[in-house]
């Protein structure tokens, strides 16, 4: 009794926090850091938890959708009714007998993650001792994917990581929830890593939902034919019934799979579309003779069943469907094996600015299209660039390439950015204009070339005209330590020159980065506008998870202040909060990556 009126006490105070909370509108996975990234620099230079269906919450942009609840079966289909029926205590004891691992060959639920300390995961407390409702309902609620790249990478980290799960919450359901949020960030690869790490004779039915989201993004439908048998069990889900056909199909037995598509369709299980698509992947079983046309002229949206039918079978996906889903669905596409290169360009590039994709992944793509030769005109001469700017004679010939990816100088393009950030970093200390140095330094710190960046502390030093203000606050906030002169009176020039909103921002980086004194921070957010008070709920959260050293927690709650996907729409006191409780738990590094991408991006 006492423990249910815990629950209950929980279960409220976190309603009422999520809805006091800012809204502001297959092995280890790859490391998107670059070797060395958070390490101690050296020396800069001394010269110059319900069961119920998972459903993403609302948003601007239309998430994914699992298929519509499945509509009553006619009385004459007492056959399938029947073999329908849940089993017996005692068969279902009969089946865990003779099916059950052993005990000791069990997975455990009480810590489950890829990701360990010694691949750039969190600690097994990272969490601490917060409430498993609390997390999971930030989780549930949280619009993803959200403003920065880098805060993703990091929650990324902090949902792969082995954390321990908390006590008011099942295993299961706790992967489920940061599965499901990987999903939203556009992290299909990652929420399967998850969902595969448990067990499936441990599933519940939150997690059997969340699984056929994953298996949905990842373009395998073969993947959910494993848990179908025991997601019959619990779910009335129409994607789970159709496995049923899809499933014998895949495995040669046309019989059964042709009777069981048959009576999904007499019992309008899905129509249109959804059963086209299934008829289809059934037509590529062993020994079928299905021929399936698949016409969109009269679908309006693009849901999860959709996508990952259509892009497992190749069949092209119309442009206008993809604005019904949103970009973190153009990131599932971007790893989607059955597609040519040239059809997954949008989606490497959308990957690449979520964060999903690394600037070594971006390039790689970027190289396998090129030797395809399918690419268009524009973007083949765009690959030549690319290919230029890191293997160019010159030093001259490089930063050309590198303004040509970056397609304009005075706002470059973020992707552009991200696929020459290994480029510029290896480009020699030059003589450039100070708008093409800003640049640079830019596009190194997309990628966490923090060190490679100081190398030219000593040209920001010197810099003058268009791009000098850029230069410098990038390297004021980026760099390792303090490399340039941090002093009121400079940063108050820059705010001048930059305008309110860049210069808030960049106030508010510093401040959280400790460089600034507490009077000279008084003192530029008066001048400024900018309010730096703890004065909501989030920001209380945020402050207090970074005094109890949650990493993780502070992860988390970082992605909740940045629920936009607009840069010019997040306040300039959010990114303070956020960047003062990273720097708080020793996630510096993060922080002044975002710090940089709020004075790049701005």
């Amino acid at each position: 009794m006492r423990q249910s009126r815990v629950n209950a006490k929980w279960a409220l105070g976190t309603l009422t926090l999520a809805l006091a909370l800012p809204v502001i509108a297959q092995e280890a996975p790859e490391s998107l850091l670059p070797p060395g990234f958070g390490e101690a620099p050296e020396a800069p230079p001394s010269s110059g938890p319900q069961p119920a269906r998972p459903t993403g919450p609302a948003s601007p942009t239309p998430m994914i959708q699992p298929l519509p609840p499945s509509v009553e079966a006619p009385a004459d289909n007492a056959v399938m009714n029947a073999a329908d029926e849940a089993l017996s205590e005692e068969e279902l004891a009969a089946q865990k007998q003779k099916y059950d691992l052993p005990e000791d060959a069990h997975r455990s639920l009480d810590r489950v993650g890829p990701l360990k300390p010694e691949q750039l995961g969190f600690g097994s407390d990272a969490f601490g001792g917060r409430s498993g409702l609390f997390l999971a309902t930030l989780m549930k609620e949280t619009r993803a994917p959200i403003t920065s790249r880098w805060a993703s990478i990091l929650l990324r980290r902090a949902l792969l990581s082995a954390t321990d799960t908390p006590r008011d919450i099942n295993g299961a359901d706790w992967v489920a929830e940061r599965a499901w949020l990987l999903l939203r960030m556009g992290e299909a690869d990652s929420a399967r890593l998850l969902v595969q790490s448990v067990d499936s004779d441990q599933f519940t039915p939150r997690l059997y939902a969340v699984a056929m989201q994953t298996y949905l993004a990842t373009a395998d439908p073969a993947g959910l034919c494993p848990l179908s048998a025991g997601a019959l069990r619990y779910s009335k889900e129409p994607g789970w019934d159709m496995t049923r056909a899809i499933c014998p199909a895949l495995s040669g037995d046309q019989g059964s799979s042709s009777a069981a598509l048959n009576q999904a369709q007499r019992r309008g299980v899905v129509r249109g579309i959804d059963y086209r698509l299934a008829e289809k992947v059934v037509g590529t079983g062993f020994n079928a003779r299905r021929s399936v046309k698949i016409e969109w002229d009269a679908v309006d949206r693009l849901t999860a069943w959709r996508f990952g039918l259509a892009t497992a079978l190749n069949v092209e996906i119309p442009e206008p469907l993809y604005a019904t889903a949103g970009q973190h669905v153009r990131a599932w596409e971007a790893r989607a094996p059955a597609l040519s290169a040239v059809r997954r360009l949008p989606g490497a590039e959308a990957a690449a600015r979520l964060g999903v994709f690394s600037n070594k992944a971006l390039v790689g793509f970027y190289s396998q299209l090129g030797a395809d030769g399918d690419a268009a005109p524009e973007v083949a001469d765009r690959i030549e660039a690319l290919r230029t700017a890191y293997r160019g004679p010159s030093a001259e010939e490089r930063l050309q390439a590198m303004r040509t990816i970056w397609r304009d100088n005075a706002r470059p393009d973020f992707v552009g950015l991200i696929a020459t950030a290994r480029a510029a970093a290896a480009l020699p200390i030059t003589a450039v204009e100070a708008r093409d140095a800003a640049n640079l330094i830019a596009a190194m710190l997309t990628a966490g070339y923090d060190r490679s960046a100081v190398r030219w502390s000593g040209v920001a030093r010197q810099a003058e005209g268009d791009g000098a203000g850029d230069l410098w606050a990038l390297l004021a906030v980026g760099a390792p330590s303090a490399v340039v002169d941090i002093s009121e009176g400079r940063v108050s020039s820059f705010t001048e020159e930059a305008g309110g909103r860049r210069g808030q921002m960049l106030i508010a980086g510093l401040a959280g980065l400790a460089r600034l004194n507490a009077q000279a921070v008084a003192s530029l957010a008066q001048d400024n506008g900018l309010n730096l008070a703890a004065n909501s709920r989030w920001a209380r959260a945020i402050g207090q998870a970074a005094s109890r050293g949650e990493k993780a927690t502070v992860a988390l709650l970082a992605a909740v202040g940045m629920q936009t996907a607009d840069w010019a729409r997040l306040p300039p006191t959010h990114l303070y909060h956020i960047v003062a409780a990273l720097h708080q738990v020793g996630l510096d590094p993060e922080a002044r990556m975002i710090a940089a991408e709020a004075i790049s991006r701005t």
